[in-house]
């Protein structure tokens, strides 16, 4: 009879360790409150998002062309392109380290996050290399989401 007693409160015990129906009511109502203070804020900073994604791809490619000098001994021309960081090129001047498999992750070139491409030039008017993106119209030149995003005035 004892032993049947013992064994009685452990399963109440079991019983009442779990949630209330007005707890776990609590918890999503707390839920939707931080749901509904936080998502709007996120989702509507998409064009922020984009340009930290492009100064992110810019430092990428950046390094990607730091390790092609380093092959070489030059970056390659602004004819040859960032195409040369995926291809050897064939036009002046050619690279003879140039490293099988290419300096891009995956070995393709990759677009801004508008889809353009990132333009290239070398040697740069703001250093060894100008590397930018023209922002979400593709232009140079642009304020907010328009704007420039380069290599030489990453904030």
């Amino acid at each position: 009879m004892k032993q049947q007693l013992i064994s009685l409160k452990n399963q109440m015990r079991r019983a009442s360790r779990g949630f209330t129906l007005i707890e776990l009511m609590v918890v999503i109502v707390i839920l939707g409150i931080l749901a509904g203070l936080i998502i709007p804020r996120i989702m509507g900073r998409p064009d922020e998002a984009r340009q930290t994604k492009a100064r992110i791809q810019i430092e990428g490619i950046e390094t990607a062309l730091k390790l092609y000098r380093l092959d070489n001994g030059f970056y390659p021309t602004t004819e040859q392109g960032l195409r040369a960081l995926v291809e050897a090129p064939g036009i002046p001047p050619v690279p003879r380290n140039w490293r099988e498999g290419g300096y891009l992750e995956k070995g393709k070139l990759i677009k801004d996050p508008w889809g353009n491409d990132f333009a290239y030039l070398c040697p740069g008017a703001n250093g060894e290399f100008d590397l930018m993106s023209y922002g979400a119209d593709g232009q140079p030149g642009g304020d907010g989401k328009n704007k420039d995003i380069n290599n030489w005035s990453q904030d």
